[in-house]
């Protein structure tokens, strides 16, 4: 893995109060780069209409151009609020309803990253509920170190499955993001990562050989009793060491908690304009920085020993740059896409919101599931429902008798509703709450409407009993 390619992927993954600190901080350290405070930088206003200039790409037609919005007009953020955006506050005006307590930054453990991702994928119940059993066992690093007979006994009485049935669910959670995840040995953790890389990576099939044999003995050995070992060139060896040296052997790490004292910012801003949904970059998730021309024109006339160094730096700050524009190019696909499939839940809300994975937009866009988790992770979009995290967009489905699927979010919106409907005297109970699911085509089991009624934090039947 090159150093670039690490790079970009770690700025990727960072929520945009990351960005700012990993910027400011390569600024401080890179005399090559500095602060561009004049880049231009064109906002969308209720009175021309227009779209982002340079600096923030808008979407494809991402919606029904003959539909109009929730209030019969275009929304469109205004100069205030757009300007809230780029400024750390997260944004928003009195239109939008949001508090600070809903700008606060939720924090994700890695149980939470990667129960979302298990809930998203298109596994049996019985493979979740074994999948969640081994996210549990999961150490701080992203390692299984519990044997897979403990993992069996674990899920006992409830659920009885042989160790081939757990290790078959363990193969596809080590799919998930972070790659790595899932390992039991540091040679299984680098393997994994280093299948995800493209065949014609320098040094990936020596790679490969290494941590599936002498990675253990690589101190002892060196790279000249390896080289030895494998049959294989010292410089080969070298350059496939320095690619297993390049891998993360704590991928759990790089999912940390947020600070809950942090507000959110926005990455990106969504609005509509003649009917259809637009997408742009907010301010501060694409930071106005430039190559110092001063320093870069000083190259040719210092000595050797201080060209190098600014080479260096030079070549350090294109990297950051076409990072950062990577970075913003992938945010705006993975927009661009959600608006196109989830345009009914801008418009109407979790009750339109339709089965959607990370497969699926995967596919779409052509990227890795793992990519689009990392560009998914920690980020938000502003939209006339208010600021909402990425992983709103998405959800697991269920077959309808109509041949199509619902939501589970969609689903809990309409049993929300049911129950803001229900007569108090007497409270729905999950059972009718089914029955009235499935006459309107949604078959749910009674028990699945518990499930969801609890994760709604709403009280059962009996305890919703209101008199007079």
């Amino acid at each position: 893995m090159t150093p670039q390619l690490r790079q970009a992927i770690r700025l990727l993954q960072m929520s945009t109060l990351e960005l700012q600190a990993e910027v400011a901080e390569a600024i401080e350290t890179n005399p090559l780069l500095e602060w561009t405070e004049d880049a231009p930088y064109d906002a969308p206003t209720p009175s021309d209409g227009t779209s982002p200039g340079s600096g923030a790409s808008d979407a494809d037609d991402a919606g029904d151009s003959s539909r109009d919005d929730r209030d019969g007009e275009d929304w469109t953020p205004d100069e205030a609020s757009w300007d809230g955006v780029g400024s750390g506050g997260g944004g928003g005006s009195d239109d939008d309803r949001e508090g600070a307590a809903e700008r606060m930054a939720e924090p994700e453990s890695l149980g939470d990253h990667l129960l979302w991702q298990l809930h998203l994928s298109p596994l049996s119940e019985r493979d979740r509920r074994i999948g969640a059993a081994m996210i549990d066992a999961l150490d701080e690093d992203g390692y299984l170190r519990e044997p897979l007979s403990a993992i069996a006994e674990t899920l006992l009485p409830e659920t009885v499955a042989g160790e081939d049935e757990i290790l078959t669910v363990l193969h596809q959670l080590q799919r998930f993001d972070p790659v790595g995840i899932g390992a039991r040995n540091l040679g299984e953790c680098l393997r994994l990562q280093l299948e995800v890389l493209p065949d014609c990576t320098p040094g990936r099939a020596l790679a490969l050989r290494i941590v599936d044999g002498p990675l253990e003995r690589l101190p002892r050995s060196g790279i000249a009793g390896i080289a030895q070992e494998l049959r294989s060139p010292i410089d080969q060896v070298e350059q496939a060491v320095q690619l297993v040296r390049s891998l993360d052997p704590r991928p759990g790490k790089q999912v940390g908690e947020v600070d809950p004292d942090n507000y959110v910012i926005p990455d990106c801003v969504v609005w509509r304009q003649r009917g259809v949904w637009k997408v742009a970059l907010a301010q501060q998730a694409m930071p106005r920085v430039s190559i110092h021309r001063g320093y870069e024109q000083m190259i040719r006339r210092c000595g050797e020993s201080d060209a190098g160094y600014l080479r260096t730096q030079l070549q350090e700050a294109r990297w950051l740059l076409k990072s950062l524009e990577a970075r913003g190019e992938t945010l705006l696909k993975v927009m661009r896409c959600l608006l196109r499939m989830q345009a009914g839940f801008l418009e109407f809300g979790e009750q339109a919101l339709r089965p959607l994975t990370l497969r699926e937009i995967a596919g779409e866009i052509g990227l890795h599931e793992s990519t689009v988790s990392r560009a998914i992770a920690r980020k938000y979009v502003r939209t006339p429902r208010g600021t909402l995290p990425l992983k709103a967009f998405f959800a697991s489905g269920i077959d309808t008798e109509g041949g199509g699927e619902a939501s589970s979010t969609a689903i809990q919106a309409m049993i929300r509703r049911l129950i803001d409907d229900e007569n108090p005297r007497k409270p729905l109970s999950d059972a009718k709450l089914a029955d009235l699911l499935k006459q309107a085509g949604i078959p749910v089991a009674r028990r699945t409407v518990a499930k969801y009624r609890e994760a709604m934090n709403i009280s059962a039947s009996h305890e919703r009993v209101r008199i007079g």
